[in-house]
């Protein structure tokens, strides 16, 4: 069975930082583009960032480039997402998404939803002082 989790979520103050990490099991998360999304309380899921199976493309969500970073690991099959300059607007649950069905070529990630075959329960990131 498919599974993906999430973890490195928590409470963190403004200007603050955290880094969240996607593992897998069931299958290797390294030949698979890689989305990261989110959904604040009340609002609809948003794309935050997405890393294409070979690493070389990145795309990032208008309100936290610059300040989010993603990256994977492929020895450890596991994808990170630092984020770095916090704010309370980036509160939410996050979710980490996996082209489990190949839909995107090894260059190409999107931050819609459609290509995300397999998605974790999220993990919950609250900004606040």
């Amino acid at each position: 069975q498919l599974q993906i989790v999430e973890s490195g979520g928590g409470l963190v103050q403004p200007g603050g930082s955290l880094r969240l990490s996607c593992a897998a099991s069931g299958f290797t998360l390294e030949d698979y583009a890689i989305g990261w999304f989110r959904q604040a309380p009340g609002k609809k899921r948003e794309g935050v960032s997405c890393i294409s199976s070979s690493g070389g493309t990145t795309n990032y969500g208008d309100s936290v480039k610059g300040r989010f970073t993603i990256s994977r690991d492929n020895a450890k099959g596991t994808v990170f997402l630092q984020m770095d300059s916090l704010k309370p607007e980036d509160t939410g649950v996050y979710y980490c998404a996996a082209d489990s069905l190949g839909a995107m070529v090894t260059s190409m990630c999107v931050m819609i939803e459609a290509p995300f075959a397999s998605w974790g329960q999220g993990t919950q990131v609250t900004v606040s002082s």
